[in-house]
């Protein structure tokens, strides 16, 4: 008997855990009551009884207890009540809460504070040359006459940029007509298939989509920068660049300025005109790839993207792709990725959250506006700080692995010795500035933070590998 008493009241207190966590998400603050949630107030009277009952004498300690305090939690109700709760009885409903709680704060921390970055290098330059090559159909005879906001785009790209860096641009048109090998390419690169879409009802449609492959297209333009048969425009922005790669990486050493710095970084973008619609990889306006970023850009105002939000699906319009150029620039710089992206370490890969692609900025796919925040700003110089810091510990460790590789003999113990002091003092110094940039970055010191990168940079070639190599040998 005295087990089914203890059987029936934990049965009571379980079902009021159930009915206390779904009073609180669908009944508590409505406007408009649930029928249902007034079936549950008569039913947790009726709970009520059945607990007093269990307060008799003829029951024991533990169970008038039990009883006692859930007839109390069934009378406050209160999720934040800052009276102690003897043996933490802590509600299901509030532990349900501070889960939710807290699983916001760290999506806030994964998704907006200090985001996930795509892989690779992304170095800071102090100015950014944006080679702008707008690609028609047709010959136009004034850039001005193209379909494309030039002032909102160079806007746009400048606030890509971090306030030490200097945005350049130059703009060229490409028509295909009169260059046959590119008009080739684009030809070779362009692609057409059947893309199921899910819509909003949870059926499915097919749609034939004309896209361009960037990993052929990319090859296709490369091919062609190698073999000089690019003309116009694009073979002299090939020598410019091959041009300015000897000026940036020579050893001269301006005023002020430091010997192993960089100076500009080239973005080529490949604006696509084209009259019917077209996209990139078959779902995207525009693409980052390693050495180039490619946009395409149509004469469509509404077209049915394979997102929906809200119960609606999301008209994107292809003739301003300004939005999808910017996020494509700022991942070819820094690595940035939509904010539903985020990498996973339990998983060991990207997995996706919807619910925080929101704000008006390039990186938001479900929402409108190209605004860069000073969260994303900070993001960038991060991305930037963590290139750096990850190359000179390399450069540190590959020195040191040297050392350890090398066979101690009288001779380079004897070179060893005589440069002892320099090394260490070279590598407290390194040390250091690691220490100093990850202060200066803890604290949100970012621009701070960016004046020390050189001097970092500097210092690790100074300790790197080349120096214990002709040190050793």
């Amino acid at each position: 008997m005295l087990q089914k008493d203890h059987q029936a009241i934990d049965i009571l207190l379980a079902e009021i855990d159930i009915y206390e966590l779904f009073a609180f998400k669908h009944c508590k603050g409505r406007k408009v009551k649930l029928a249902l949630c007034e079936e549950l107030d008569e039913r947790m009277r009726d709970l009520k009884n059945e607990l007093q009952s269990f307060e008799g004498g003829e029951y024991d300690e533990s169970h008038r207890r039990k009883a006692v305090d859930a007839l109390n939690r069934m009378e406050s109700w209160n999720l934040f009540s800052d009276t102690h709760e003897e043996f933490q009885n802590y509600t299901v409903a509030r532990d349900t809460f501070l889960a939710h709680l807290g699983a916001t704060l760290w999506g806030s921390m994964r998704h907006i504070i200090s985001p996930s970055i795509a892989d690779g290098a992304f170095h800071f330059y102090d100015k950014i040359s944006f080679q702008l090559f707008f690609i028609t159909q047709e010959k136009v005879r004034h850039i001005k006459q193209l379909p494309v906001d030039l002032k909102a785009l160079t806007e746009g790209l400048s606030s890509l940029l971090l306030p030490s860096q200097k945005a350049m641009f130059s703009q060229h048109m490409l028509p295909l007509s009169e260059d046959p090998a590119l008009a080739m390419a684009f030809s070779v690169a362009r692609r057409a298939a059947a893309v199921p879409l899910l819509l909003v009802n949870g059926t499915y449609r097919k749609t034939i989509r004309t896209y361009l492959d960037s990993s052929i297209l990319q090859h296709q333009l490369q091919r062609l920068n190698d073999h000089g048969s690019l003309k116009g425009c694009l073979q002299l922005y090939a020598l410019y660049l091959s041009k300015l790669c000897i000026i940036v990486f020579t050893p001269f050493t301006a005023p002020g300025m430091h010997a192993h710095s960089r100076s500009t970084l080239e973005v080529p973008i490949f604006w696509f005109l084209h009259s019917e619609p077209l996209l990139v990889d078959k779902h995207y306006q525009a693409k980052a790839l390693s050495d180039m970023v490619i946009v395409v850009q149509s004469e469509t105002s509404s077209w049915e993207s394979h997102l929906q939000c809200n119960g609606k699906s999301l008209l994107w319009d292809l003739r301003r792709p300004i939005k999808a150029a910017l996020a494509a620039a700022s991942e070819h710089l820094a690595g940035m990725l939509p904010l539903h992206l985020v990498y996973s370490q339990a998983h060991e890969t990207a997995i996706e959250d919807w619910a925080w692609s929101v704000g008006c900025n390039p990186l938001s796919i479900t929402s409108q506006g190209w605004h860069i925040s000073q969260f994303q700003s900070d993001t960038v110089a991060r991305s930037y700080i963590i290139t750096t810091l990850e190359e000179s510990i390399q450069l540190v460790n590959s020195a040191i692995h040297r050392l350890v590789m090398e066979h101690t003999t009288e001779q380079t113990f004897k070179l060893f010795q005589s440069q002892e002091r320099d090394l260490v003092n070279k590598y407290n110094h390194v040390v250091g500035l690691w220490r100093r940039i990850a202060t200066v970055t803890g604290e949100l010191r970012y621009v701070d933070a960016m004046r020390l990168l050189y001097t970092l940079e500097d210092a690790s070639k100074g300790l790197g590998i080349h120096e214990f190599s002709s040190l050793l040998t």
